[in-house]
């Protein structure tokens, strides 16, 4: 795609802030956390709807016969208190619930045989239509992580695009949601997800940006940067943060109201080389201990990041050139999202025009405010940015220094304010070509050009705060790297 049509589409999703379409919270839910020990067990009636526009109940599974298979064995159905039915008893006409099928340990295997296989691809999809009803879900999530990679099959592009067309034809005839959750490493886009297709059947798509950092690394990294680091050496470093993932798939054909930004309440835990070096891209040697809930090592649900530092012997430092903290105790160091990060985040969805915000999950932020902040701070600062009061510009944090670096310190070029004024206005001399132009008066305004008749239409953004627009990247910076 060219970067004037990607241009265009910015354009069209900053454009839809000014719509009146309500922007998705996107809660999903993890079950097996009923198991967990401690302050870590979650209960299905922790839930608190009114926090999610879109509740997930995650996971059920797949067979080789395409059919829906129950994961929760401990699940009374006959008893008709089953965890769906508590999961669907909270939704209201503002709360909407889906069921996730798949996920990481469910492979790409077997939904690879039964996809490439029209007649048990068919009856995928009426089983599902059926699992949908008789349970009074609202829709269906498909986690299918992910096609023709880890066991799937080259065919694999294809079949994803024929399931998501027949399950649309079916969910329309029952006003049921489809959606699904997608993996943000740029390999995946033409080999598993064919953009635009997707885009097309799906009603929304949940980003997975977070795991692109991870004890897998041999230094230290953010679970879920927001932007680069000058740590990132390599172009394919340059990649692994929020803002390039959602930026290429916006350039690969996603329409931006229908992306949602996935957020993790957990880090990404690492065991230290040397306790002299504890920075962002220090040597490690594999991961961190696990925490005492998720009881995984290298990683940690926010709950038990929180409850360690309010413990005390723990070093929190915010990371300004990525906009996420690290904290360090001894040789145990994890990358995570606080309040602030989230709070960025949030408005990031906005700057981009973005559909809204998806966490996973609920079970790992502090639902019982235990840390002091009220229950689910996280989820709460998503709500307070997204549906209720207004946020702070996503290129200043609370108690942060300017950035180092050009690459990490970008905001969004497509700034919250957004009007149409006519080539034959005081900026007709702004538009010379197609694209982004800078206004020659104020470097914080800047235009997309549009070709119209014999002219140009300028549609005029502010930058952010006391952001200005760099050329060279068309998007917003500090002002001290920008010349202007």
């Amino acid at each position: 795609m060219s970067p004037f049509l990607s241009g265009l589409l910015l354009l069209l999703g900053v454009l839809n802030i000014c719509g009146a379409d309500e922007k998705k919270v996107v809660c999903y839910h993890g079950s097996w956390s009923a198991y967990r020990n401690g302050n870590g067990r979650f209960e299905i009636e922790y839930i608190k709807p009114e926090l999610c526009t879109h509740m997930i109940y995650s996971f059920v599974g797949i067979t080789s016969a395409g059919e829906v298979r129950i994961l929760d064995e401990w699940l009374d159905l006959a008893s008709g208190k089953n965890a769906y039915n508590r999961f669907n008893k909270l939704k209201s006409s503002n709360t909407k619930t889906l069921v996730a099928i798949g996920g990481w340990n469910e492979g790409s295997a077997t939904y690879s045989a039964v996809m490439n296989n029209a007649a048990l691809r068919q009856k995928f999809v009426q089983n599902v239509v059926n699992f949908v009803k008789t349970y009074g879900f609202d829709g269906f999530d498909l986690d299918w992580e992910y096609p023709a990679n880890r066991g799937g099959s080259p065919g694999d592009l294809r079949a994803y695009v024929e399931l998501l067309k027949e399950l649309r034809a079916e969910f329309d005839k029952h006003g049921f949601i489809l959606s699904a959750a997608v993996g943000v490493g740029r390999y995946l886009i033409g080999s598993a997800y064919d953009v635009p297709q997707l885009s097309k059947y799906l009603d929304f798509i949940n980003l997975m940006t977070y795991d692109l950092h991870g004890s897998w690394d041999s230094k230290t990294g953010q679970n879920a940067p927001l932007y680069a680091s000058s740590a990132d050496k390599t172009e394919g470093e340059r990649q692994l943060n929020v803002d390039s993932s959602v930026r290429y798939w916006i350039q690969n054909g996603a329409d931006p109201a229908k992306l949602i930004l996935g957020m993790g309440t957990y880090g990404r835990t690492f065991t230290l080389a040397s306790t002299a070096n504890t920075g962002v891209g220090a040597p490690a040697t594999g991961p961190g201990t696990s925490g005492p809930y998720t009881m995984e090592s290298g990683m940690m649900g926010y709950n038990e990041i929180c409850e360690k530092i309010k413990a005390g012997g723990w070093t929190v430092t915010w990371d300004d050139e990525q906009k996420v903290p690290y904290a360090v105790s001894g040789n145990q160091w994890v990358g995570y999202d606080n309040e602030e990060s989230i709070k960025l985040k949030s408005q990031y969805v906005l700057d981009m025009g973005l559909g809204g915000g998806m966490i996973w999950s609920l079970e790992t932020d502090d639902f019982k405010g235990v840390c002091g902040a009220g229950p689910f701070p996280l989820l709460s600062t998503i709500n307070q940015v997204l549906r209720g009061a207004a946020a702070t510009s996503s290129g200043s944090s609370a108690g942060a220094s300017s950035s180092s670096s050009a690459s990490s310190g970008s905001s969004s070029s497509s700034g919250s304010s957004a009007t149409s004024v006519s080539s034959g206005s005081s900026s007709s001399g702004v538009c010379s070509s197609a694209g982004y132009a800078r206004d020659p008066s104020d470097c914080g305004v800047f235009y997309l050009c549009v070709a119209s008749g014999s002219g140009y239409t300028a549609h005029r953004f502010n930058c952010p705060g006391d952001l200005a627009f760099d050329v060279s990247s068309s998007a917003c910076n500090y002002r001290s790297l920008v010349a202007c």
